[in-house]
């Protein structure tokens, strides 16, 4: 089992909900990431996503954007993203799932970044500008070296086309709660809800909801057919701020109340 399925097996063995916290690496600073990173595991988080900035991130919001640029002056390259990898790794065996976009991977070299991230200790890719009609090669090069590659569903995925994606879906299925971009406001989470239980006659991989959650509120909201529940620009945004304590707070206050559904 990868650190990422097993993780997951646990969480399911205990009926608990997984809570999953996107962390822009390099943004305010590279110590600031690795800081966050043991904090955030402390206070009750179970994989985290660290995002590679981009010059053009087509699923962000500002919040997400705006630490992307952030990063990108702070000389985040891919080299040093996998290296900041490899950092984390001396300290926690949390499941770790790179968030980047194609165009990084490839001037990297697709067959390159695949075994390159496997090495530096990453358990998975999510890339959401890539098709998964377009992702054949990529799941080729992630099963080979046993990263997991993860697939997507939306509001709009129709039947047959999840029917297609759950051919290949493994570690989790990410299902964005809503039609846009990251960035929290108020979302009503039924219609996501609703495609999460046609996913789940498919297939028994977890299943994770994101966009839009920033409270312990919206949490449980998301996480009512869910496995786990992503967090991202609330926690991305007080980071930015220096607020690391409040973003400890925050992950705290949403495992609380995760924990009190069970």
């Amino acid at each position: 089992m990868t650190r990422l399925s097993e993780t997951l097996a646990n969480l399911k063995q205990a009926k608990k909900k997984g809570l999953f916290i996107y962390i822009m690496a390099g943004a305010p600073t590279i110590e600031m990431t690795i800081e966050a990173v043991k904090e955030a595991e402390a206070a009750g988080a179970d994989v985290i996503e660290l995002g590679l900035p981009f010059s053009d991130p087509l699923a962000d919001g500002p919040v997400i954007q705006k630490a992307g640029v952030a990063a990108i002056k702070n000389k985040m390259t891919t080299k040093k993203f996998m290296e900041l990898v490899q950092e984390i790794r001396k300290f926690s065996q949390i499941p770790l799932i790179g968030m980047g976009y194609i165009n990084n991977m490839l001037n990297f070299g697709l067959d390159a970044f695949v075994s390159t991230a496997k090495t530096a200790g990453l358990d998975g890719l999510i890339v959401p500008d890539l098709p998964h009609e377009e992702s054949e090669e990529m799941r080729k090069l992630c099963q080979k070296n046993e990263v997991h590659l993860i697939e997507f569903v939306t509001p709009n995925t129709v039947e047959a086309r999840i029917k297609e994606t759950c051919t290949s879906a493994n570690g989790f299925i990410y299902c964005v709660s809503v039609n846009g971009v990251t960035g929290v406001r108020k979302i009503d989470y039924t219609q996501i809800n609703d495609v999460v239980k046609m996913v789940r006659k498919q297939t028994d991989v977890p299943l994770a909801v994101g966009f839009g959650i920033g409270s312990p509120e919206a949490a449980i909201e998301a996480s009512q057919e869910a496995d786990a529940i992503i967090v991202g620009s609330a926690i991305v945004k007080r980071l930015a701020e220096n607020d690391l304590a409040g973003a400890v707070d925050l992950i705290k206050n949403i495992r609380q109340a995760l924990d009190s559904q069970i």
